[in-house]
């Protein structure tokens, strides 16, 4: 690890009040978009029946939306380049809103899944605009406070949607999932229009790569429909989904070969030249891939497995949210003192012994110890991302900022998106194979089955009460057992990671200077 002296940074001139406001402003859209990202999930069974939709045609208003905004999370830099940032950021915000309450008052699946794909279009930017806005408010030694501060409504969003989702479609309507929009919408939209300062546009960038923008997309929207609709077609013994991975292997191939050989490339090629910037890419795939994974699985676990009922199980996984909470305050305020690459290695550890905890989990386990291993997952994260975003942006060319907060941000979705789909094939496809070896072991010469009695008597599987009782067993176990292997295999995804770190420049102390003042931000 080597020590680089400190470039020189771009700051908007603009500090306090209007300054907090901007930040308000920029939380609220980030906070919007990370939300809209999962807060419908648990609402589609409801969804389904008010639009008359198959399973199978529901679930296009999740995978419209996630391809949309992947697509066009890519030309975000561009965009503000050309048109102004701040332009971009309200047409963004206004738009969403719009879309969000068109969503609301769809009547049919068609309507429905054109809405939820003009609302991926404009929420795409919402994110990487708001991290580069934030990243030039501030100053280079309070970039760290600026990334705690914008990393808890991106990495709380996705975690306390499906529960915000839960409540409000169980005591009003599903419809309110995305009217919920609407206010904070208005009051992103004023925040930003009245205070946030404009920013000359970037010199050169007329030119729109079309070429590198097509191949992009191409694999971009291929692989995000394979990874959707994967679990449900069962992968590649479905003709439509070797369809999208050879379109997407295509789409990758033409994307690299064109930005290697194109002039002016779509991607900039100045921006895989940033060592620090290609490790945190890296790591946030990693994280990324666990962010939503994990919490994908525990619903299904407490409420199939243990019994759980919906709003417990809200109740039981909101505490992961406070711990990332938690966590970035206090990564803000040990930043000043200690390396952030240690702060994120304790990130990556907690992650690694949340998942060891959560391998421990049984239907009968405390509530206690379920929401200490959640709290902990919770304060992994919140340790790993608050200390990367001031890592990843610290020896990147100001120009390039905008580039590599969209980059930040679409690896954050694939890796969302590989994580999910990869980590419930493994659940599924263990929970067969746990059933054929449980399976194997019911026989009549096994000795647990010869005790006589009520075991003898109602567990025969010879008799069809016997046998059905005696599958469900086989079942609850094997289900157990799937769950599992699943955060044993995100414990296995989750320790590479670690080795990003040794590719990355330490930023001078000063550049993690006040970090840890959330407070004071909030209050200056």
């Amino acid at each position: 690890m080597v020590d680089q002296p400190e470039p020189r940074g771009e700051v908007m001139q603009i500090s306090g009040v209007p300054r907090v406001i901007v930040t308000v402003g920029c939380m609220i859209g980030t906070l919007m978009q990370a939300l809209d990202a999962t807060i419908a999930n648990v609402s589609l069974p409801y969804m389904q029946g008010s639009l008359s939709a198959s399973y199978d045609e529901i679930t296009w208003v999740l995978t419209s939306y996630v391809v949309a905004a992947a697509i066009m999370t890519a030309p975000v830099g561009w965009l503000a380049g050309r048109f102004g940032r701040k332009n971009v950021f309200m047409v963004s915000i206004i738009g969403f809103t719009i879309t969000s309450m068109m969503c609301g008052v769809a009547t049919s699946l068609g309507e429905m899944v054109a809405d939820r794909l003009l609302q991926g279009v404009f929420g795409a930017a919402l994110v990487p605009l708001s991290q580069s806005t934030m990243l030039d408010i501030y100053p280079v030694e309070k970039r760290g406070q600026a990334m705690a501060i914008w990393g808890v409504g991106v990495m709380v969003g996705p975690i306390l949607g499906p529960t915000l989702g839960g409540y409000l479609t169980y005591f009003y309507d599903w419809r309110y999932v995305f009217f919920v929009n609407l206010p904070f919408g208005i009051a992103a939209t004023l925040c930003l229009g009245f205070f946030m300062p404009k920013r000359a546009k970037r010199p050169g960038s007329g030119h729109f790569d079309w070429i590198g923008f097509a191949v992009l997309s191409l694999f971009l929207g291929a692989l995000q429909i394979m990874l959707d609709r994967g679990e449900e077609k069962d992968w590649f013994s479905s003709t439509e989904i070797v369809t999208y991975g050879i379109l997407a292997i295509i789409g990758l191939y033409l994307f690299i070969v064109h930005m290697f050989t194109a002039k002016q490339p779509f991607i900039p090629r100045g921006v895989f030249k940033d060592r620090n910037l290609n490790a945190a890419l890296i790591a946030m795939f990693a994280v990324g891939s666990v962010l939503l994974s994990s919490s994908t699985l525990m619903p299904p676990f407490l409420e199939k497995l243990g019994n759980y009922p919906v709003e417990l199980a809200g109740l039981v996984m909101a505490p992961r949210g406070l711990g990332t909470m938690a966590a970035m305050i206090m990564a803000g305020r040990l930043s000043s003192k200690i390396d952030p690459r240690y702060l994120m290695f304790l990130g990556f550890i907690l992650l690694i012994v949340s998942f060891w905890m959560m391998m421990q989990w049984l239907p009968s386990s405390p509530q206690s110890y379920l929401i200490e291993s959640v709290v902990v997952q919770g304060a992994g994260l919140g340790f790993v991302f608050t200390p990367l975003q001031v890592v990843a942006f610290y020896t990147l060319d100001p120009a390039l900022r905008t580039q590599g907060t969209s980059l930040l941000s679409l690896m954050r979705n694939i890796g969302m998106a590989v994580g999910i789909s990869v980590t419930e094939a493994v659940q599924v496809q263990m929970s067969q194979v746990a059933h054929a070896s449980v399976a194997n072991a019911v026989t009549p010469f096994n000795r647990a089955l010869q005790v006589g009695g009520a075991v003898s008597h109602y567990l025969n599987p010879a008799t069809s009460g016997g046998a059905a009782l005696l599958n469900t067993l086989v079942e609850q176990q094997s289900s157990i057992i799937s769950y599992i292997d699943a955060f044993k295999f995100m414990l296995i995804i989750s320790v590479p990671a670690l080795f990003t770190l040794l590719l990355m420049r330490k930023p001078p102390q000063r550049a993690g200077a006040a970090v840890g003042k959330l407070e004071m931000a909030v209050m200056e």
